[in-house]
């Protein structure tokens, strides 16, 4: 039985938030799938630049919990470049029972709302 790791943890939310920006239209310009290094993605839509940060949690921590202080300079990055900045916030849980650690090959229940402006 072998935990997921926080790499692993991350690749899944950036697949999880990638797969949706693209559902919703979302032409990507750039894409930082390394922890940490911010944003994760840079994308456009309707003329519009926009600046993604991806982050995960395992339950019970909630999702839509970010770190204002990082926000703020992502945004004020963002503002350099005339562009919209969001959060994605995207938990995880055991699908059979949430107080069990994620593992590999068994079933996870993802909690990702969309995207937060800030």
């Amino acid at each position: 039985m072998q935990k997921l790791s926080e790499k692993e943890l991350h690749q899944l939310a950036m697949n999880t938030v990638g797969k949706a920006l693209e559902e919703e239209g979302f032409e990507f310009l750039a894409v930082n799938s390394e922890p940490k290094k911010d944003p994760q993605f840079v994308c456009t839509k309707n003329k519009m630049m926009r600046f993604v940060v991806v982050r995960h949690v395992c339950y019970p921590d909630n999702p839509k919990n970010y770190d204002v202080g990082l926000m703020q300079e992502v945004k004020a990055h963002a503002t350099k470049f005339k562009a919209k900045t969001y959060f994605a916030g995207v938990g995880f849980a055991h699908a059979e029972d949430y107080e069990k650690p994620l593992v590999k090959n068994e079933p996870y229940a993802v909690n990702y709302v969309g995207l937060q402006e800030v």
